[in-house]
């Protein structure tokens, strides 16, 4: 096991100081194949992009289809505007909640990560300066409404970590909807009123609102320039009610999706293209991130150290979900990626884990939700993520990170642990 062991920290310590996984994970799957005894080349060309190009196949068209969503959303201003509506019904003082629900609700509605942050940084600018609070909490604020709940414990959200795993339990985007609801509220109330603490704290201790530094540019958001709230919320609703009451696919949810919000935005046909090719572009990138690290996940497989590991995890005393648990979230935090931890994880023990729920009893939607639950209770200071977080907003880890460290690592892993003591008790 000692090569597995070496490999993972190896890639986590090369992640944290910035190194991209797209080259780091393949140099260390060939330090992996080395100290176990495996075949160099092979072990890339057969083993390393078996597993990435499989992961690439299965994955592509929701990656490609979500990023041009949610960048037509973008471009637009039908994010803009729905971020917008929801911070005029809740009031300027009230920036934190503004900003969480707008968040939650584009995620919810399937835009990605990225594009809800670009899209509504603007505006939680405008919101916080306005309340004079802090812009420390910003990356935390952000992380709560769309790095943890509507990402991975609402039932039916469609973003990728919710998604992953139905092809191994055979299940669906609501699996699992009591558990899930349960989490979802312990980390959404939990972090806010952890926020607004943190708030008051910042406020007495006179660290308030003080403008971006170094040049950076925030545009002002123009009411009169935004597309109408309603209009821009259907598309949301469209794929969320597709996808969940009509059961249909995820990838013609998202086409009719990003079809709807063309129509009601007919007039700015001319911003369609660069908007398509913009998201085609981004999501390419994020594909290829989360298929290197599963494709060293597979090295990991191959390994012979990896049947010792395995029987380590399925041997974890008690529910076997606390086992895919600590498997998930410990691979999500080496890798800096929801997605590539559960990747990895699942791809080496899914069938394991479903195997075992249908000889046990066991509902696989359980499995399921704590697997998506687990993977975003994950966000060290090497997260992808949370690096593209800090780059957006100017901030960095020793500003923010404590607070994200709260409401996107710490309460999240409540969240898991309740969620397992829940499906322990038959309530799924």
């Amino acid at each position: 096991m000692l090569s597995i062991v070496v490999g993972l920290v190896l890639l986590m310590i090369l992640a944290y100081l910035g190194w991209s996984i797209i080259w780091i994970a393949p140099l260390v799957s060939a330090v992996v194949a080395l100290l176990s005894g495996l075949d160099l080349l092979p072990a890339y060309t057969e083993t390393y992009m078996t597993g990435f190009v499989d992961f690439a196949k299965k994955w592509f068209p929701v990656f490609l289809l979500g990023a041009i969503f949610g960048k037509l959303m973008e471009d637009t201003g039908a994010a803009q505007s729905v971020a917008f509506r929801i911070t005029k019904i809740l009031g300027k003082k009230r920036a934190i909640l503004g900003v969480l629900i707008a968040a939650a609700v584009l995620t919810y509605g399937g835009v990605s990560l990225f594009v809800v942050v670009f899209a509504i940084y603007p505006l939680a600018i405008a919101l916080f300066r306005e309340a004079d609070i802090s812009r420390k909490l910003l990356p935390g604020t952000f992380a709560l409404g769309a790095f943890t709940f509507t990402m991975t414990a609402l039932p039916g959200t469609p973003q990728i970590q919710n998604l992953i795993p139905i092809p191994y339990f055979k299940t669906s985007p609501v699996a699992a909807p009591i558990m899930g609801i349960v989490a979802g509220i312990i980390m959404a109330v939990g972090g806010y009123l952890y926020l607004k603490w943190r708030e008051g704290r910042l406020t007495k201790a006179g660290d308030t609102y003080d403008e971006p530094k170094g040049g950076q540019e925030v545009k002002e958001v123009n009411e009169a320039e935004l597309p109408n709230w309603i209009l821009s919320f259907l598309p949301l609703v469209i794929v969320v009610i597709t996808l969940n009451v009509l059961k249909w696919d995820i990838i013609p949810s998202l086409i009719v999706g990003s079809l709807a919000i063309m129509l009601f935005n007919i007039k700015k046909y001319k911003s369609f293209i660069k908007a398509v090719n913009g998201g085609a572009s981004g999501s390419v990138m994020a594909l290829i991130n989360t298929s290197a690290a599963v494709g060293f996940g597979s090295v990991v497989t191959a390994a012979p150290g990896f049947e010792t590991l395995t029987d380590l995890l399925l041997g974890i005393k008690g529910n076997p979900l606390i086992s895919e648990a600590v498997a998930v979230q410990v691979l999500a935090m080496i890798t800096g990626s929801a997605s590539g931890g559960m990747g990895i994880a699942l791809e080496a023990l899914g069938d394991q884990y479903y195997q075992l729920a249908q000889s046990t009893g066991m509902d696989p939607s359980g499995f399921h939700r704590i697997a998506s639950l687990a993977s975003g209770a994950s966000i060290l200071p090497h997260n992808g993520a949370l690096l593209t977080l800090f780059a957006v907003t100017g901030l960095t880890h020793k500003d923010s990170y404590k607070d994200i460290a709260v409401v996107a690592l710490l309460i999240p892993t409540i969240a898991v642990v309740v969620a397992i003591i829940l499906a322990s008790l038959g309530i799924m």
